[in-house]
C-alpha cells in the first residue's frame, strides 16, 4: 500500500463513527462497508490531510487510487474521486484505463455518476481523441455503467452539448430493461431540457421506445 494511503486510512480509521456506519450500509443496500464518516467530516478531513501531506505526486496517483479503491470502506472509494477532482486538470490522456478501472470495479451509482458527470465529461473534452476512443469502446459495452457514463458526461455541457450524439446513444439503449440505465437516459435529457426545454420536449414526443421511467425524467422540468 503507498504511504500516502496509509496515512489516509489511520487518519480515517480514527474518525470512524460504528453508530452511524450502519444506517450508511443499509442505505447503499448492504453493499458496501462504512467507517460511518458523513460527507461533510470527511472532506473535512480529506482537506486537512491535504494541507499537510499535500496533493500526491502525478506519477504515483494511479496505484493511490486503486490503492484507495482496493479498501472495503466506501469512504475510501469516494476519497479517490474526490482526489481525481481535485487534480482532474493534470490528468492526461493515458489515465483513461484507470477511469475505467474505477468505473467496472465496485460499481454503483455513487461512484459512477461522479466520475462520469466530472471526470469523464472533462477528461472527453480536453483529450478528444481519447474521448472517440473510449466512448465508442464504452457505448457498446456489455457493462451498462460504462453505457451509463456514456449517457452521463455531458451532463455539464450546457449549450455545448451534442445533442445527436446524447439521442444516437439514448436509441442504442432503448428497450433495456436495467433501472440505471433507463434512469440515466431520463436524466441526461432533464439536464438538457435546462438549456433547450423544447428540443427535449420534442425528442421525448417523437421517440416511442422511451421507457416510462426515462419519459417521466427527462420532463420533470419541462412538463
Amino acid at each position: 500500500m503507498h504511504k500516502y494511503v496509509r496515512s489516509l486510512k489511520e487518519l480515517f480509521e480514527k474518525n470512524a463513527n460504528p453508530a452511524d456506519a450502519a444506517p450508511m450500509k443499509k442505505y447503499m443496500r448492504e453493499q458496501f462497508e462504512y467507517l460511518g464518516i458523513k460527507t461533510p467530516e470527511r472532506k473535512a478531513l480529506h482537506k486537512d490531510f491535504i494541507k499537510e501531506h499535500g496533493l500526491p505526486p502525478l506519477k504515483d496517483l494511479d496505484r493511490i487510487v486503486r490503492d484507495l479503491w482496493s479498501l472495503p470502506q466506501r469512504e475510501f472509494q469516494y476519497t479517490a474521486v474526490g482526489l481525481l477532482s481535485k487534480m482532474e486538470k493534470q490528468l492526461e490522456a493515458d489515465f483513461m484505463p484507470t477511469i475505467e478501472f474505477l468505473i467496472t470495479h465496485k460499481s454503483w451509482w455513487d461512484t459512477v455518476d461522479s466520475l462520469a458527470g466530472d471526470i469523464v465529461g472533462a477528461q472527453f473534452k480536453r483529450h478528444t481523441k481519447a474521448g472517440e476512443k473510449y466512448l465508442k469502446k464504452w457505448r457498446k459495452s456489455d457493462n451498462f455503467w460504462l453505457r451509463r457514463t456514456t449517457l452521463l458526461f455531458q451532463l455539464g455541457y450546457k449549450t455545448e452539448t451534442d445533442f445527436e450524439l446524447l439521442c444516437e446513444i439514448i436509441e442504442e439503449n432503448l428497450g433495456s430493461d436495467e433501472f440505471f440505465i433507463n434512469k440515466a437516459i431520463g436524466w441526461a435529457l432533464r439536464q438538457y431540457a435546462w438549456t433547450e426545454p423544447k428540443k427535449v420536449r420534442a425528442y421525448v414526443k417523437a421517440t416511442d421506445g422511451l421507457s416510462p421511467l426515462s419519459r417521466r425524467e427527462a420532463l420533470k422540468n419541462v412538463g
